[in-house]
């Protein structure tokens, strides 16, 4: 499997999504449907962007008890997206029952993916806020493991952390990092960050990049740019 671009589609409306996508007519980029554009839109904005023919990674960074998680993995396993997630805090228990859920009855299922710590939090943060006292990086890579071991196929972790998991879970296993910027663009909200090429070096396997590309002047150069750095 292949390096490539995520564009994170972060609009608040189809109609928004649809404009910005129509702008790239050579090449049907990856996109990311998140929170904001899934509760505007519903399941309808993915069968739209899978007629198109976009690959789509549906970030909806589920978590619940386990039996819950896995009947919302089941209807999610219907829209034919290609990636989907859930937050590796919520247990082994819980990732597990997302596969089970989210496996079809041919045995097909999209990748699944576990969120780590968010790019937003700092080891402070971490530390202050959630009470977690072992570093960062001690506890990316054990959410990690976990993933792993529950069968999921990777991690969203910041591009620092892209290395790491690798080490301890294997080339094969993916790492999804967004927190992305190209070195001229400001960081905004998130704080473990890294440039396209930079992010290469690391190990990311895809970059998910957002408002550098969809807050550009030209967004089709901007990705062109992505994809030149990381993909190469």
């Amino acid at each position: 499997m292949g390096k490539d671009v995520i564009i994170a589609c972060d609009f608040d409306s189809g109609e928004q999504t649809l404009a910005f996508l129509d702008q790239f007519t050579d090449r049907k980029p990856y996109v990311k449907i998140g929170m904001e554009l899934f509760y505007a839109e519903g399941p309808q904005i993915v069968r739209a962007l899978k007629e198109r023919g976009h690959q789509i990674f549906l970030d909806l960074k589920l978590h619940d008890i386990p039996n819950t998680v896995k009947k919302a993995m089941s209807v999610l396993s219907r829209l034919d997206v290609d990636m989907c997630n859930l937050h590796a805090a919520g247990t082994k228990a819980m990732m597990e029952a997302a596969i089970e859920g989210l496996t079809r009855p041919d045995g097909t299922r999209p990748l699944l993916i576990a969120v780590t710590q968010l790019t937003s939090t700092s080891e402070e943060r971490m530390h202050a806020d959630l009470l977690i006292d072992a570093p960062l990086a001690d506890v990316v890579s054990h959410y990690a493991k976990n993933a792993r071991d529950a069968g999921l196929d990777g991690v969203v972790c910041s591009p620092l952390e892209a290395g790491t998991v690798h080490e301890v879970c294997g080339s094969s296993f993916l790492t999804v990092t967004p927190g992305v910027r190209f070195a001229d663009d400001a960081a905004a909200d998130q704080v473990r960050i890294a440039t396209p090429a930079r992010a290469k070096d690391l190990g990311s396997d895809y970059i998910v990049v957002g408002r550098s590309i969809t807050a550009a002047a030209d967004p089709v150069a901007a990705y062109q740019r992505c994809l030149a750095e990381f993909v190469g």
